[in-house]
C-alpha cells in the first residue's frame, strides 16, 4: 500500500513538472540603451581653432564646445555693413532730393546757355546777308548755322536738367534705395549669424559623445563637429514580437532588464513605429527569426539616469517577470 502511494506520488510530480514545462515563456522585446543624439555640424569650411570640452564630459546649454577660424566670416560681415551704410547714404540723398546748391547751379548753366544761344544766333543772323554778295563761303555760313543749332540744343538740356532738380527724386528711385537697403542690411545680419555660429556652445545639457575633428583640422559644410547625447534618463530601443505589440500601447507601463543588474527598472512606452520592419539578429529566437516585429522606444525613470548607452536590454509587460 505504502509502496503504491509512493509510485502514485512521484508520476503525480512528474506530471506537474511536464504540464509546467508545457507553458510558453512569456514574451518579451530585445534591444539595447540609448540616448536621444543631437548632432553640431559645420556652417563653414573653417579650420577648428580651439576645442572646449573632452569626450564623455557632462555640459550644460550654453556652454562653449567649439571654435572655428572667424577671420574670413569677420571681414565679409565689415563689407556688407560697409554696402548698407552705403545703401543708407544713398536713401538719405534720395529722400531729401536735390540741394539748393545744386539749383542754383543749373540756372547758372541754363543762363550760360541761353547766352551761347543768342550770340551764336546772332553771328549766324549776320553772316546770312553777306552770302549772296560773297562776302561769305558757304562753309563759313553752314559751321555758323551749326554752331546756333548746337547753342539751342544745349539750351533745352540746361532747360531738362533744371526741370529735373525742380521736381526732385521720383518715388520709384526712393523704394528702390529703400530695397537695396534693405537687401544690404538682411546680408549683414546674415553674416552675423553666420559668425556667431562658428563659436559652437551646447543647444541643451547633455554628454559630448564625439568629437569627430581635432584642432587644425578643417571639416567640410555640414559634416558634424559635436556629437552630443541628451535626455535626462536613458531609453531603450527595442523590437517587440508580434505577441507583444497586439498587448501595447503608447504610455503602457513596462519593465525594462538591463543585462549585468539584478533589478527590474519601470519604463512606459513612449513610441513604437506603426510599420513592422525585419526582426533584427539579436533579437531573432525560435520561430521569431521568420516573423516582423515592431520598433519601440521604452523611457526609463530617474533610477536609471546612471546607465550607460549601448547596454542589451529586454523589456516584458509590467505583469510579467523574467
Amino acid at each position: 500500500m505504502n509502496a503504491s502511494v509512493m509510485r502514485a506520488g512521484v508520476l503525480g510530480s512528474m506530471a506537474a513538472l511536464l504540464l509546467s514545462g508545457c507553458h510558453p515563456a512569456p514574451p518579451k522585446a530585445l534591444g539595447t540603451l540609448e540616448y536621444d543624439r543631437i548632432t553640431l555640424p559645420a556652417v563653414a569650411a573653417e579650420r577648428v581653432v580651439s576645442i572646449g570640452v573632452k569626450e564623455g564630459q557632462r555640459v550644460k546649454k550654453g556652454q562653449f564646445l567649439v571654435q572655428l577660424d572667424a577671420s574670413q566670416t569677420r571681414a565679409d560681415l565689415a563689407a556688407s555693413r560697409a554696402r548698407a551704410a552705403q545703401q543708407q547714404a544713398a536713401l538719405e540723398k534720395a529722400d531729401n532730393g536735390p540741394r539748393k546748391e545744386d539749383i542754383d547751379q543749373a540756372r547758372a548753366r541754363l543762363a550760360s546757355a541761353n547766352a551761347q544761344a543768342k550770340d551764336a544766333r546772332a553771328y549766324y543772323a549776320r553772316l546770312k546777308p553777306l552770302q549772296g554778295q560773297s562776302y561769305v563761303s558757304a562753309s563759313d555760313l553752314d559751321r555758323a548755322r551749326a554752331a546756333a543749332s548746337a547753342a539751342d540744343g544745349d539750351v533745352a538740356a540746361a532747360r531738362a536738367a533744371l526741370d529735373l532738380l525742380l521736381h526732385g527724386t521720383r518715388a520709384e528711385d526712393v523704394a528702390q534705395a529703400r530695397a537695396a537697403l534693405a537687401d544690404a542690411q538682411q546680408q549683414a545680419k546674415a553674416q552675423q549669424v553666420l559668425l556667431d555660429k562658428l563659436h559652437v556652445v551646447a543647444p541643451r545639457d547633455g554628454l559630448i559623445d564625439s568629437l569627430p575633428y581635432r584642432r587644425g583640422d578643417q571639416a567640410p559644410v555640414g559634416q558634424p563637429l559635436v556629437i552630443m547625447l541628451v535626455g535626462h534618463t536613458p531609453y531603450a530601443r527595442v523590437y517587440l514580437p508580434e505577441a507583444m505589440r497586439a498587448q501595447l500601447h503608447d504610455g503602457d507601463a513596462v519593465q525594462v532588464h538591463v543585462r549585468g543588474r539584478a533589478q527590474a527598472y519601470a519604463g512606459h512606452v513612449r513610441m513604437i513605429r506603426r510599420e513592422p520592419v525585419f526582426t533584427p539578429y539579436y533579437a531573432l529566437s525560435g520561430e521569431d527569426a521568420t516573423r516582423l516585429s515592431w520598433l519601440a522606444q521604452v523611457q526609463l525613470g530617474n533610477d536609471a539616469r546612471d546607465l550607460p548607452a549601448g547596454l542589451p536590454v529586454s523589456v516584458t509587460l509590467a505583469a510579467t517577470h523574467p
